[in-house]
């Protein structure tokens, strides 16, 4: 059983913390850091795109700027990052909400239902056709990668541990073990210090109770 991320999965809990938390200056260290463990430009193009579902597309925006500016710089002393494969074309068999609603109830394990969704059906909708249609059915990343890159996003951001312990039960239930989790807190205890760290702790806990 796997008790750690790999050195690119845990690349990319450094570069959404600080993406989500609009900390340029160590964004930009941490995208170096993850370009050296393997990750590719389009892997981190796709970690980025991730975070404006969570974060919103004021901070995605402003960290892939940061990523642009960053891989201009490395050209310029002569560093070639490897591009990686693009995102391949999105199924045409289903329309977005029906791909997003199967991606969605294979994520967390069953249909999901809800007062709030009957309240506000639209909101249902894009969530399905568009979170877990358009975004969950690129394959520039696993699963597994999309998560690591929400609950990183969650963790930095105030008054959300409801959605934080509900995407620990999605990342248990896609490929993420107990163990890796508990990584997950000891690297972002080592990248945003233990205040956070310690919030994503005792939700973790609650969870794997």
């Amino acid at each position: 059983m796997h008790t750690e991320f790999t050195p690119k999965e845990s690349a990319i809990v450094p570069i959404v913390a600080f993406a989500a938390k609009g900390d340029l200056s160590q964004l930009s260290v941490s995208l170096t850091q993850g370009l050296e463990a393997g990750l590719t430009i389009n892997e981190i193009k796709e970690i980025l795109v991730q975070l404006y579902a969570y974060a919103g597309f004021p901070r995605s925006l402003n960290a892939l700027g940061t990523f642009m500016t960053l891989l201009a710089e490395r050209r310029a002393q002569g560093i070639e990052d490897p591009e990686g494969p693009s995102a391949g074309p999105l199924p045409t068999d289903k329309t977005s909400l029906e791909l997003g609603t199967a991606n969605q109830t294979k994520l967390i394990g069953q249909p999901v239902k809800g007062p709030l969704f009957d309240f506000v059906p639209t909101i249902d909708q894009y969530l399905k056709a568009h979170l877990f249609g358009d975004i969950f059915a690129r394959d520039v990343l696993s699963w597994k990668e999309r998560e690591i890159a929400t609950i990183a996003t969650l963790a930095n951001m105030p008054g959300v541990n409801g959605q934080l312990q509900a995407h620990y039960g999605i990342s248990l239930n896609n490929g993420i073990t107990a163990q890796q989790l508990n990584h997950f807190i000891a690297l972002l205890r080592q990248a945003c210090g233990d205040a956070v760290a310690d919030n994503a702790a005792t939700v973790l806990a609650a969870v794997l109770q």
